[in-house]
Protein backbone atom coordinates (compact mmCIF):
# COMPACT_ATOMS: atom_id res chain seq x y z
CA UNK A 1 0.00 0.00 0.00
CA UNK A 2 0.85 3.37 -0.97
CA UNK A 3 2.40 5.39 2.65
CA UNK A 4 -0.83 7.11 4.15
CA UNK A 5 0.92 9.86 5.67
CA UNK A 6 2.55 11.12 2.33
CA UNK A 7 -0.79 10.42 0.62
CA UNK A 8 -2.38 12.93 3.06
CA UNK A 9 0.35 15.49 2.72
CA UNK A 10 -0.31 15.53 -0.63
CA UNK A 11 -3.67 15.86 -0.50
CA UNK A 12 -2.93 19.01 1.84
CA UNK A 13 -1.17 20.91 -0.96
CA UNK A 14 -3.77 20.41 -3.52
CA UNK A 15 -1.55 17.48 -5.70
CA UNK A 16 -4.95 16.41 -7.79
CA UNK A 17 -4.57 20.97 -8.86
CA UNK A 18 -1.32 20.59 -9.97
CA UNK A 19 -1.53 17.21 -11.60
CA UNK A 20 -4.90 18.31 -13.24
CA UNK A 21 -2.67 21.62 -14.87
CA UNK A 22 0.40 19.38 -15.95
CA UNK A 23 -2.48 17.16 -17.70
CA UNK A 24 -2.60 20.17 -20.15
CA UNK A 25 1.44 19.96 -21.02
CA UNK A 26 2.13 17.50 -23.97
CA UNK A 27 6.04 17.99 -23.77
CA UNK A 28 6.85 18.34 -19.67
CA UNK A 29 5.95 14.48 -17.66
CA UNK A 30 5.44 15.73 -14.23
CA UNK A 31 5.45 13.30 -10.62
CA UNK A 32 4.88 13.14 -7.23
CA UNK A 33 7.19 10.09 -5.36
CA UNK A 34 6.84 8.86 -1.72
CA UNK A 35 9.88 8.24 0.38
CA UNK A 36 10.13 4.60 -1.43
CA UNK A 37 10.08 6.10 -5.04
CA UNK A 38 7.05 5.09 -5.42
CA UNK A 39 4.66 7.42 -8.20
CA UNK A 40 1.79 8.89 -6.14
CA UNK A 41 0.56 11.60 -8.99
CA UNK A 42 1.83 11.37 -12.49
CA UNK A 43 0.18 13.45 -15.93
CA UNK A 44 -0.85 12.35 -19.38
CA UNK A 45 2.53 12.86 -20.50
CA UNK A 46 4.36 10.62 -17.76
CA UNK A 47 1.94 7.88 -18.86
CA UNK A 48 2.83 7.81 -22.24
CA UNK A 49 6.59 7.95 -21.78
CA UNK A 50 5.84 4.80 -19.67
CA UNK A 51 4.15 3.34 -22.32
CA UNK A 52 1.28 2.52 -20.63
CA UNK A 53 -2.38 3.18 -21.47
CA UNK A 54 -3.41 4.58 -18.19
CA UNK A 55 -1.94 6.32 -15.23
CA UNK A 56 -3.42 3.75 -12.85
CA UNK A 57 -0.40 1.56 -14.74
CA UNK A 58 2.39 3.77 -13.43
CA UNK A 59 0.63 4.70 -9.82
CA UNK A 60 2.61 2.99 -6.85
CA UNK A 61 5.13 1.25 -9.09
CA UNK A 62 8.57 2.53 -9.03
CA UNK A 63 11.02 3.06 -11.73
CA UNK A 64 12.81 -0.20 -11.85
CA UNK A 65 9.10 -1.61 -12.64
CA UNK A 66 8.20 1.13 -15.61
CA UNK A 67 12.10 1.47 -17.05
CA UNK A 68 14.82 -0.56 -18.55
CA UNK A 69 17.28 -1.16 -15.49
CA UNK A 70 20.02 0.83 -16.48
CA UNK A 71 18.33 3.91 -16.65
CA UNK A 72 15.73 3.14 -13.81
CA UNK A 73 18.85 2.91 -11.45
CA UNK A 74 19.99 6.45 -11.89
CA UNK A 75 16.84 7.56 -11.83
CA UNK A 76 16.35 6.24 -8.30
CA UNK A 77 19.70 7.50 -7.33
CA UNK A 78 18.60 10.88 -7.58
CA UNK A 79 15.67 10.19 -5.64
CA UNK A 80 17.75 9.12 -2.70
CA UNK A 81 19.99 12.10 -2.96
CA UNK A 82 16.46 14.52 -2.92
CA UNK A 83 15.09 12.47 -0.34
CA UNK A 84 17.78 11.15 2.36
CA UNK A 85 19.54 14.48 2.14
CA UNK A 86 16.88 16.90 0.93
CA UNK A 87 18.89 18.53 -1.84
CA UNK A 88 17.05 19.18 -4.97
CA UNK A 89 17.92 18.55 -8.55
CA UNK A 90 17.64 21.00 -11.34
CA UNK A 91 18.23 21.18 -14.84
CA UNK A 92 19.78 17.49 -14.88
CA UNK A 93 19.85 16.42 -18.91
CA UNK A 94 19.59 12.29 -19.25
CA UNK A 95 18.40 10.16 -21.57
CA UNK A 96 14.88 8.37 -21.49
CA UNK A 97 13.56 5.56 -23.35
CA UNK A 98 10.01 6.50 -25.05
CA UNK A 99 7.36 3.90 -26.18
CA UNK A 100 8.40 2.64 -29.50
CA UNK A 101 12.05 1.86 -27.87
CA UNK A 102 13.01 5.11 -29.19
CA UNK A 103 15.62 7.46 -27.50
CA UNK A 104 15.44 11.40 -26.08
CA UNK A 105 16.66 13.54 -23.73
CA UNK A 106 15.31 15.30 -21.42
CA UNK A 107 15.70 18.28 -18.68
CA UNK A 108 14.49 16.37 -15.18
CA UNK A 109 13.81 18.67 -12.11
CA UNK A 110 13.44 16.87 -8.55
CA UNK A 111 12.72 18.62 -5.29
CA UNK A 112 11.54 17.53 -1.58
CA UNK A 113 8.37 17.18 -0.57
CA UNK A 114 8.24 18.32 3.64
CA UNK A 115 5.69 17.11 5.91
CA UNK A 116 4.03 19.09 8.56
CA UNK A 117 7.10 17.81 11.08
CA UNK A 118 9.71 18.85 8.66
CA UNK A 119 10.76 15.52 7.61
CA UNK A 120 11.28 14.31 3.52
CA UNK A 121 8.61 12.78 2.64
CA UNK A 122 8.71 12.19 -0.65
CA UNK A 123 9.62 14.41 -3.90
CA UNK A 124 7.94 16.31 -6.93
CA UNK A 125 9.22 16.88 -9.92
CA UNK A 126 9.25 17.40 -13.67
CA UNK A 127 11.15 16.17 -17.29
CA UNK A 128 10.71 18.51 -20.20
CA UNK A 129 11.68 16.09 -23.40
CA UNK A 130 13.92 18.11 -25.43
CA UNK A 131 12.87 15.86 -28.16
CA UNK A 132 17.03 15.34 -29.18
CA UNK A 133 17.49 11.38 -30.47
CA UNK A 134 20.75 10.46 -29.28
CA UNK A 135 21.75 9.10 -32.36
CA UNK A 136 21.27 12.14 -34.03
CA UNK A 137 22.98 14.62 -31.39
CA UNK A 138 26.05 12.74 -29.85
CA UNK A 139 27.46 15.73 -28.08
CA UNK A 140 24.67 15.75 -25.90
CA UNK A 141 26.04 12.86 -24.10
CA UNK A 142 29.11 14.43 -23.68
CA UNK A 143 27.28 17.43 -22.28
CA UNK A 144 25.65 15.66 -19.82
CA UNK A 145 28.86 13.86 -18.12
CA UNK A 146 30.20 17.75 -18.11
CA UNK A 147 26.63 19.32 -16.12
CA UNK A 148 27.25 15.45 -14.13
CA UNK A 149 30.30 16.04 -13.52
CA UNK A 150 29.99 19.39 -12.39
CA UNK A 151 27.12 18.81 -10.13
CA UNK A 152 28.95 15.84 -8.11
CA UNK A 153 32.60 17.59 -7.91
CA UNK A 154 31.27 21.33 -7.46
CA UNK A 155 33.27 21.39 -4.52
CA UNK A 156 36.75 20.93 -6.27
CA UNK A 157 38.66 23.47 -8.11
CA UNK A 158 36.90 22.49 -11.20
CA UNK A 159 38.42 23.65 -14.52
CA UNK A 160 36.05 23.81 -17.37
CA UNK A 161 38.53 23.82 -19.59
CA UNK A 162 39.92 20.52 -19.27
CA UNK A 163 35.92 19.28 -18.90
CA UNK A 164 35.79 20.16 -22.30
CA UNK A 165 38.64 18.77 -23.61
CA UNK A 166 38.31 15.38 -21.91
CA UNK A 167 35.17 15.38 -24.12
CA UNK A 168 37.13 15.97 -26.76
CA UNK A 169 34.76 19.67 -27.24
CA UNK A 170 36.17 23.22 -27.61
CA UNK A 171 35.06 25.07 -24.40
CA UNK A 172 33.18 27.06 -26.74
CA UNK A 173 31.27 24.38 -28.04
CA UNK A 174 30.20 23.38 -24.70
CA UNK A 175 29.04 26.77 -23.60
CA UNK A 176 26.61 26.80 -27.00
CA UNK A 177 25.65 23.51 -25.97
CA UNK A 178 25.09 24.72 -22.39
CA UNK A 179 23.36 27.83 -23.22
CA UNK A 180 21.22 25.99 -26.05
CA UNK A 181 20.12 22.95 -23.16
CA UNK A 182 20.18 24.57 -20.24
CA UNK A 183 19.82 28.54 -20.99
CA UNK A 184 23.09 28.70 -18.41
CA UNK A 185 26.68 28.65 -19.04
CA UNK A 186 28.72 26.08 -17.75
CA UNK A 187 30.45 28.42 -14.91
CA UNK A 188 26.73 29.51 -14.11
CA UNK A 189 25.33 25.60 -13.22
CA UNK A 190 28.56 24.86 -10.95
CA UNK A 191 27.61 28.54 -9.22
CA UNK A 192 24.05 27.19 -8.95
CA UNK A 193 25.34 23.80 -7.92
CA UNK A 194 27.69 25.54 -4.94
CA UNK A 195 25.28 27.51 -3.81
CA UNK A 196 22.67 25.52 -3.40
CA UNK A 197 24.22 22.77 -1.73
CA UNK A 198 25.62 26.25 0.44
CA UNK A 199 21.75 26.74 1.39
CA UNK A 200 20.89 23.11 2.24
CA UNK A 201 24.26 23.54 5.07
CA UNK A 202 22.97 26.28 6.40
CA UNK A 203 19.13 25.14 6.27
CA UNK A 204 20.67 21.45 8.54
CA UNK A 205 23.28 23.34 10.48
CA UNK A 206 22.19 26.93 10.97
CA UNK A 207 24.83 27.54 13.47
CA UNK A 208 28.05 26.59 11.27
CA UNK A 209 29.94 29.19 10.80
CA UNK A 210 29.52 31.27 7.02
CA UNK A 211 33.63 30.35 6.29
CA UNK A 212 33.31 26.57 6.95
CA UNK A 213 30.25 26.41 4.59
CA UNK A 214 31.78 28.65 2.14
CA UNK A 215 34.78 26.39 2.13
CA UNK A 216 33.11 22.92 2.24
CA UNK A 217 31.07 24.13 -1.05
CA UNK A 218 34.35 24.84 -3.07
CA UNK A 219 34.74 28.37 -2.02
CA UNK A 220 38.61 29.66 -1.32
CA UNK A 221 37.07 33.11 -1.46
CA UNK A 222 34.81 34.37 1.74
CA UNK A 223 33.96 37.47 0.41
CA UNK A 224 32.67 35.93 -2.90
CA UNK A 225 30.95 33.04 -2.06
CA UNK A 226 29.16 36.02 1.06
CA UNK A 227 27.73 38.47 -2.30
CA UNK A 228 27.17 35.56 -4.45
CA UNK A 229 24.74 33.86 -2.14
CA UNK A 230 22.85 37.65 -1.35
CA UNK A 231 22.43 37.51 -5.08
CA UNK A 232 21.17 33.93 -5.12
CA UNK A 233 19.16 33.59 -1.71
CA UNK A 234 18.09 37.69 -1.25
CA UNK A 235 19.77 37.61 1.54
CA UNK A 236 23.73 36.89 3.21
CA UNK A 237 23.95 33.76 4.06
CA UNK A 238 24.47 35.04 8.16
CA UNK A 239 21.23 36.67 7.52
CA UNK A 240 19.90 33.22 6.41
CA UNK A 241 21.13 31.18 9.39
CA UNK A 242 19.66 33.31 11.55
CA UNK A 243 16.22 33.25 10.12
CA UNK A 244 16.51 28.87 9.84
CA UNK A 245 17.72 28.95 13.90
CA UNK A 246 14.68 31.19 14.58
CA UNK A 247 12.47 28.94 12.63
CA UNK A 248 13.61 25.99 14.32
CA UNK A 249 13.17 27.83 17.37
CA UNK A 250 9.34 28.28 16.52
CA UNK A 251 8.91 24.90 16.12
CA UNK A 252 10.54 23.50 19.31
Amino acid sequence: MIEQTAVQAFETIGIEAVESMFDALNDIAFFVKDREGRYLSINRTMVRRCGVRHKRDVLGKTALELFPRALAETYLAQDRMVIDKGVAIDKQLELHIYPGRSRGWCITKKTPLYGKDGTVIGLIGTSQDLGLLDDLHPAYGKIAQIAQTISEKYQENISLKALAEEAGLSLSRVERLFQKVFHQSPRQLLLQCRLSAARTLIEQKPGTKIAEIAYECGYTDHSAFSRQFKAYAGMSPTEYGVRMRKGLEATD
